[in-house]
């Protein structure tokens, strides 16, 4: 039997990135959970919501320029602390190190296995948050992270994932089944 629980989003858990914006000349970052998937064709769009109180907001807004990079679980204390303090007082461009792509406001994290270069596409003004809508310039990927083909191996970054029930940070488990395949033998059920 199920139990109503409300109107509660039960969409946890979900990948942690770390977001990063040009703000008052310095790179500053954030840790955000909520990204989405908005197309699979080119060019590639992706969105993410965040309280307009927060200080990237700024910075996203003025160079219309982001990045959105993917911790491994070695950084997961680096990924709370950049989720927990505000860029307002905290300079947070001390915590990582940091290498330029092409573009000049979306300051990428070189421990990171994966980051993207975003340029920003719209912004829709949703009651507190924004939300951004990036178009992806670049995606830089770390070698190590890459299989054999030059597809990205999840299992190889380990990233990190929250979950709001918990208020915890979870790794990946194993594999389950491939995609557009395990559900063939039900065709015709």
């Amino acid at each position: 039997m199920k139990r109503n629980l409300g109107p509660v989003n039960a969409l946890y858990p979900s990948l942690t990135t770390i977001v990063g914006a040009v703000v008052d000349d310095k790179p500053n970052f954030l840790a955000v959970a909520h990204v989405g998937i908005m197309n699979h064709g080119q060019p590639q769009y992706l969105s993410f919501g965040i309280n307009k109180a927060h200080h990237s907001n700024r910075g996203i807004h003025e160079h219309k320029e982001f990045s959105v990079c993917i911790p491994g679980e070695d950084l997961v204390a680096q990924t709370d602390y950049v989720g927990l303090v505000s860029g307002r007082n905290t300079d947070k461009s001390k915590v990582f190190e940091l290498f330029s792509g092409e573009l000049a406001h979306a300051p990428l994290i070189r421990e990171c296995p994966v980051c993207m270069e975003c340029r920003l596409a719209r912004v829709v003004d949703f009651e507190s948050h924004d939300v951004f809508i990036g178009e992806i310039v670049a995606t830089h990927v770390e070698e190590s992270v890459l299989r054999d083909d030059g597809k990205i191996d999840i299992a190889r970054i380990r990233p990190l994932l929250f979950d709001m029930a918990s208020v915890k940070y979870w790794s990946l488990g194993a594999e389950v089944a491939a995609c557009w395949s395990v559900g063939k033998g039900l065709k015709g059920a």
